[in-house]
Parts: structure tokens; C-alpha cells; sequence
């Protein structure tokens, strides 16, 4: 009998399809009010938070390099990384999509999803792990 957890839940799954969900919804309020084009990139800034949740719904704790220190140290620094990332970027999907909802321009926080996208995205590859 195999006692391990199963992961292949499909609750795991549920937190990236709700903003994926999410921007399709806003996509579709901004495209009734006649600005698809603003609709389009927030649901592409959506789409791509959703598919870096979805990538780490499985990821286990990394290896700590050298640069962080050892032990007790180490964890407490990546952890607050880790967080301060999330946070960061929450905000800026929020504000995409809180300024997309309001009419105004979304282009600084656009340029800041893609910056903080491609930054995760080349940091993943560098890891070495697969996608």
C-alpha cells in the first residue's frame, strides 16, 4: 500500500484557474466598455501570473545555495524573498488590473509584470529544473 500524499489533486490546480478565470472576467468588462486592447494585455498579465502559479503548485523547497548563507539563516532569508516576490507581484497584477477597471493608462505596470515575468521565468530556467 502506498501511504504518500497524493499530488495530483485537482484542488491544486484551483488557485491558478481562479485568476485565470479572474482575467477572463475583466477582459470581458473592459471589452464591453470598448477598450478590448487594454482587456487583452490584462488578461495576458492574469494568464501569465496563473501559469507562474500553476509552475509552482508543485515546486518543493529549493536548494539553498551558498549565496544565502547555511541553516536557520538561509531558510529565514529565502523564505522573506519568496514572500516579498509574491507580494510584489500581487500588487502589480492588482493594479493592472484595478487601473484597467478604472480607465486609466496600465502601461507602468505592464512594463513591471513583464519585468517581474521574464525575471522568473530566466531565474527558473537557470535553476535547471524542468518545466
Amino acid at each position: 500500500m502506498w501511504i504518500a500524499p497524493d499530488n495530483r489533486s485537482p484542488v491544486r490546480w484551483a488557485v491558478p484557474a481562479l485568476v485565470l478565470a479572474a482575467g477572463a472576467v475583466v477582459a470581458a468588462v473592459l471589452a464591453a466598455e470598448g477598450r478590448a486592447g487594454t482587456g487583452l494585455v490584462a488578461l495576458a498579465v492574469l494568464a501569465g501570473y496563473a501559469a507562474a502559479l500553476a509552475y509552482r503548485r508543485n515546486e518543493p523547497a529549493l536548494t539553498i545555495s551558498e549565496g544565502f548563507g547555511s541553516g536557520h539563516r538561509a531558510r529565514a532569508h529565502l523564505r522573506a524573498a519568496a514572500m516579498t516576490g509574491d507580494v510584489l507581484t500581487c500588487a502589480v497584477v492588482a493594479a493592472v488590473v484595478v487601473q484597467g477597471l478604472r480607465g486609466a493608462d496600465i502601461t507602468p505596470y505592464v512594463w513591471l509584470a513583464a519585468l517581474g515575468g521574464v525575471t522568473y521565468l530566466l531565474s527558473a530556467m537557470a535553476t535547471g529544473r524542468p518545466f
